[in-house]
């Protein structure tokens, strides 16, 4: 029963959006109608271009909206979209709009039947409540009149969705794309994604490259040059040797130490040992921002994967710190559906900007090399939210 219940919410949570592109399509109807009216005078023909953007808006208005509930409706890719999106629009103006009101006023009004016991004694000498035609002049009619409500409250818990459905299906017939498009589309965005990964992979070539560069090779010659030094000190200065020797150990235990870190952003080893959740917690305990961590996850994904959400919240939580001016952050992570998604926000000042150079081009490159997605809100005055999900099937 409680599964129905949320069946029937869900499906009046569908139908109400569907009502509000009804209407939205009813008031493009009545605009094309409008500027047909005005084509044999020349004015209509001038407002043609507005009148198809108004048809597009609404169109695409309805497929975020039934992306939201089911499998994704693409955009269109051409504008010979337009006969199939017009006649939608025609259907949805009409058959659309009343299956939504349909679905929204019936359950309403089997409600109020329902409770009309509680309040019979108010209305009005003659009036009928809800889904009623006959007339009530006692308790007794009253409770009939609940029986009756009650009735078309399990009817609707079969109906609704049913006609959720119903509404839904001509959008998904007309305003996705034909056969054949999702492929092309998808391996557009393939290509687009191989290009990427290819570029993060350049991008994080040339970084390890810097770092061996500027640091650990740097140290290594320093050895190399102390030992040397001290090498020729043993026999003309064995006192100086001695402190030839200990600067050149420094010098390597430095060496190393940079290494290591060289090595941790390859791969970091604590993703090994503690999994992504004890690595994001690291993150968090060394995060100059307070953060509050809440991590969810029931199991492992795949090594690629967890790195990737690791850099990305390491990388973000670096902006926050340096350019967010913010006083508290937080990470959240949680496994949905084989897709993991990692969401990072602070209270800072916004403004967030991909092309300003705070690293979130690379973010967005190294997520979407691995088929995933990044959406950034940055307001300005902020809040900043970051969310990134990326696939992860078992």
């Amino acid at each position: 029963m409680r599964r129905r219940v949320h069946a029937l919410i869900d499906a009046l949570q569908r139908l109400l959006g569907g009502f509000g592109t009804a209407f939205m399509a009813l008031g493009a109807l009545f605009w094309l109608a409008v500027v047909a009216l005005l084509c044999p005078v020349g004015i209509g023909i001038l407002l043609i271009p507005y009148a198809r953007r108004a048809v597009r808006a609404v169109a695409d208005r309805e497929r975020a909206r039934l992306s939201r509930w089911g499998p994704e409706v693409l955009g269109p890719v051409s504008d010979r979209w337009s006969r199939r999106e017009l006649l939608w629009l025609v259907e949805h103006a009409t058959v659309g709009w009343l299956l939504s009101a349909f679905g929204l006023i019936v359950p309403l009004s089997a409600v109020q039947d329902v409770i009309f016991p509680f309040f019979w004694w108010l209305v009005p000498p003659g009036s009928t409540p809800g889904l009623v035609w006959w007339r009530v002049d006692s308790q007794a009619g009253a409770i009939v009149v609940a029986v009756y409500g009650l009735a078309w409250v399990l009817l609707g818990l079969y109906l609704a969705p049913k006609l959720a459905r119903l509404q839904a299906w001509p959008g998904r017939r007309l305003l996705a794309p034909p056969p054949g498009t999702d492929l092309s589309l998808r391996v557009a965005e393939l290509t687009a994604t191989r290009a990427a990964a290819l570029d993060a992979h350049a991008v994080e070539l040339r970084r390890i490259e810097r770092s061996l560069h500027d640091g650990a090779q740097n140290r290594l010659v320093a050895v190399s040059v102390l030992l040397g030094a001290a090498r020729r000190a043993v026999t003309r200065d064995p006192a100086s040797a001695g402190e030839l020797l200990d600067r050149a150990q420094d010098a390597a235990e430095q060496a190393l130490a940079e290494l290591r870190t060289v090595v941790r952003g390859i791969l970091p080893p604590v993703l090994d040992g503690r999994g992504l959740d004890g690595a994001l917690a690291g993150l968090a305990g060394d995060s100059g921002v307070p953060c509050r961590l809440d991590v969810r996850l029931p199991r492992r994904c795949a090594a690629s994967v967890e790195a990737t959400a690791y850099f990305v919240v390491a990388e973000a939580l670096t902006n926050i710190n340096k350019h967010s001016g913010a006083t508290a952050a937080s990470v959240t992570a949680r496994l949905e559906d084989q897709r993991l998604e990692v969401t990072i926000e602070d209270n800072g000042r916004g403004g967030a900007d991909e092309h300003g150079g705070s690293g979130l081009t690379g973010i967005r490159r190294r997520v979407e090399a691995y088929d995933g997605s990044l959406t950034l809100t940055s307001p300005a005055g902020g809040p900043t939210t970051m969310r990134v999900e990326l696939p992860c099937g078992s």
